[in-house]
């Protein structure tokens, strides 16, 4: 039974970066479809693009994945084996929701100091 679990592992993992990367084109693809619809030109199509995009967000990703780090070694280093398996999560769990909020303050804070006028 364990031989057969190992052999659909990879392959349903595929499948899921599959599904995930097809979705983004697709989603993209009609959002860009609708905005041609509406009739604006390419050069209002890039200013909405790049209006959306936010400049903050390899900051965020790196508070969040700091955070993530902290809340695993936290976790890792808390107790015995029984209790690891409850602290584990919990932590982790705990220190990405602080950083996430961490991440949103700043990169708000960040945005407001550096808004183009």
């Amino acid at each position: 039974m364990e031989g057969v679990i190992a052999v659909f592992i990879p392959i349903v993992m595929f499948l899921v970066i599959g599904i995930i990367i097809i979705t983004f084109v697709y989603f993209r693809s009609r959002e860009r479809q609708m905005l041609i619809e509406k009739g604006l030109s390419a050069e209002e199509m890039k200013l909405f693009f790049e209006q959306k995009r936010d400049p903050y967000a390899m900051l965020k990703i790196g508070i969040i994945s700091i955070f993530f780090g902290l809340g695993l070694g936290l976790g890792m280093l808390s107790g015995d084996e029984a209790t690891r398996e409850v602290w584990m999560p919990m932590t982790i769990f705990v220190f990405t929701g602080i950083g996430f909020v961490v991440a949103n303050i700043l990169g708000n804070k960040l945005r407001k100091q550096y808004k183009p006028d």
